[in-house]
């Protein structure tokens, strides 16, 4: 598939009820904790790969992130069709719209370290490892106790990993 087979498009406000009902399905919940912090994914910016189908338009990928003091962190990212080049048109999509905002001085995100293929993924489109919070997921499981204790490949979940784009 190439990205000609898809399209991306901003989220708009009328997506909010399937952002969440897309939430609640891949990742158990709209909330999203990272460095310590509480946030609602449905209720944040994105992007959203779309497909026509023969009789409808079919999503296929989601992105949301949020911008805050001249930062923009990546929250969410889910490729429905993976190895097809969505995620990744998505993340494009991402940095090319924010370097068309000017202020911005970086783009981030939080993967755990369990998630071994989150870190393929984002290293191979150069995003870099930044910092290791070590033991940080204690907190983040104090504000979202559904957080495995064990997670992908049988790896207990305990850090969280810092990787940036540098612009």
């Amino acid at each position: 598939m190439s990205e000609s087979d898809f399209t991306i498009r901003p989220l708009e406000r009328e997506d909010r009820e399937w952002v969440a009902h897309f939430m609640d399905e891949h990742w158990g919940t709209t909330q999203i904790v990272s460095r310590g912090k509480s946030h609602y994914g449905h209720l944040m910016p994105g992007y959203v790969a779309e497909r026509e189908g023969k009789e409808e338009t079919e999503t296929i990928g989601l992105l949301t992130y949020r911008l805050e003091d001249n930062t923009c962190e990546i929250m969410t990212l889910n490729s429905l069709d993976e190895e097809k080049g969505v995620g990744t048109a998505l993340v494009e999509r991402l940095v090319e719209d924010v370097k068309t905002i000017g202020n911005i001085k970086r783009i981030w995100l939080i993967t755990t370290n369990d998630n071994l293929a989150a870190l393929k993924f984002w290293q191979k489109r150069e995003f870099v490892l930044v910092t290791i919070h070590r033991d940080s997921i204690k907190e983040s499981r104090r504000l979202k106790p559904q957080i495995p204790i064990v997670g992908q490949e049988g790896i207990p979940i305990r850090d969280e990993i810092e990787l940036e784009y540098p612009l």
